[in-house]
């Protein structure tokens, strides 16, 4: 049994399961540095380690202009056209 851990202050945890999977990851992958301090640092390592382990995943690397507003329409319209997963880098 997976157990999914949620950071909100839920009096009574909202019960989750995790999706089906088939066994193998494939498709592409949009990182997004939010442009936080040493995000890129983050980043970088997420690449370096996916890479190896998903072989058949495409890895793209996006940048926020800036953490302080949400990404431009534009950024988040050519993330979402051209990728099936998305990790977002949090780091300071």
């Amino acid at each position: 049994m997976n157990i999914i851990m949620d950071p909100s202050n839920e009096h009574v945890p909202v019960e989750r399961s995790l999706a089906t999977r088939n066994g193998k990851i494939v498709g592409n992958l949009a990182l997004l540095n939010i442009s936080k301090p040493r995000g890129d640092v983050l980043l970088k390592r997420f690449e370096d380690l996916l890479s190896k382990r998903l072989p058949d995943v495409k890895i793209t690397c996006y940048s926020k202009p800036t953490f302080a507003k949400p990404a431009p329409e534009a950024l988040r319209k050519e993330i979402f056209e051209n990728n099936d997963f998305l990790i977002e880098a949090l780091a300071d």
